[in-house]
């Protein structure tokens, strides 16, 4: 269901600073998202930088009419959101400082400085691994979760224009977070002397011999997989498990698979766009929210599709499941919620009472 199965304090919800600004948003739009490897090796698209040009210019006309008046966002070398703004009246726009990496911690940096700066919601332009490095900087972002990129499973294809509006009406108060989304569960990672980790979709434990390109497509390297969600309808790890047993982001708990031979199942799984190969399955177990699996070295531990963090011999990774992660605004709820109250009518319906 679109609300979350906790209701908290409304104000509290998504860890927002204290002096959050009423009617401002913030976009990051990930110029690498929909370029890795799978192109080659699958039948994966390419989404190019000047269609997400297009969504974000969409998105923040669908903001302004949805009553925002500033925008933050990540700036990148492609210049994708400024280049979006050029020429639209009505708004601010205000780029948060980057380290200019290229890489996830310049997405993670910004969704720091978004909720330090009175972000009320945020746009990201990405896949899996845009988003959990957003909630890296900002666990609880609340957020309007747009596709593009590969393999996805937490963003959904959206148009920009409706995911602008949105975000506006949560932003300038109109409709509330606690009504119109969910709280999306995480994938705890605590390794062995080192600093924690997480993931929204997937954990997987890699052989190490297998270090080549950063997205998983090959079975034959994957030793365990933890799922926060199984999706039968999805593509990559996520799959593997939804074939198994489904599992959706509102059940409660995750799925455990032990991939390799000698087991009793084995999966002709889509591992990629186009790509089915066969999986051999040892063993699954769903677990509970809060119980514990170990990962063991040496070996490397891939997180919502990316290969991400070493584990050496002797080393271990202690994983579970917990609901503390983004705030996803359902865009049909928000939207649906604006037209109960009038928000779009000219003139409006006298005072509003929210929803």
């Amino acid at each position: 269901m679109p609300a979350g199965s906790s209701q908290k304090c409304a104000g509290c919800l998504a860890g927002r600073a204290r002096d959050s600004v009423r009617g401002t948003i913030g976009i990051i739009a990930n110029p690498a998202s929909g370029k890795d490897i799978r192109r080659l090796i699958a039948a994966a698209s390419v989404f190019d930088n000047q269609e997400k040009l297009n969504i974000v210019r969409r998105a923040i006309l669908g903001a302004i009419a949805g009553g925002v008046r500033r925008v933050l966002y990540m700036p990148d070398s492609h210049r994708i959101v400024a280049a979006a703004a050029d020429g639209i009246d009505g708004v601010e726009l205000d780029p948060v400082e980057s380290p200019g990496t290229a890489s996830a911690l310049d997405t993670t940096r910004a969704a720091a400085q978004m909720r330090e700066r009175g972000c009320a919601a945020v746009i990201t332009l990405g896949g899996d691994g845009t988003n959990r490095a957003a909630a890296g900087g900002w666990r609880t972002i609340p957020l309007v979760a747009v596709s593009t990129g590969t393999n996805n499973v937490f963003p959904r294809m959206v148009e920009g224009t409706l995911a602008g509006a949105a975000a506006a009406l949560v932003a300038t108060g109109r409709v509330r977070l606690a009504r119109v989304a969910a709280q999306a569960k995480t994938i705890t990672i605590k390794i062995d002397g080192e600093p924690d980790d997480l993931a929204l979709v997937d954990a997987v434990l890699l052989d190490a011999a297998f270090i080549g390109a950063r997205a998983i497509w090959d079975p034959a390297a994957v030793r365990r997989i933890v799922l926060a969600r199984a999706e039968p309808a999805a593509v990559g790890m996520s799959a593997i498990g939804g074939l198994l047993r489904p599992l959706g982001d509102s059940d409660r708990g995750g799925l455990v698979i032990a991939v390799g031979e000698g087991g009793p199942v084995t999966l002709r799984a889509p591992v990629a766009p186009g790509l089915y190969a066969p999986v051999p399955i040892r063993d699954w177990l769903r677990i509970k929210k809060g119980e514990t699996v170990r990962f063991e070295g040496p070996g490397l531990i891939a997180l919502d599709g990316e290969r991400e963090r070493r584990l050496l011999p002797g080393q271990g990774a202690t994983l579970s499941i917990r609901r503390d992660g983004p705030w996803v605004i359902d865009v049909h709820t928000a939207l649906k919620a604006a037209a109960r109250s009038g928000l779009f009518q000219i003139p409006p319906p006298g005072k509003n009472r929210g929803y």
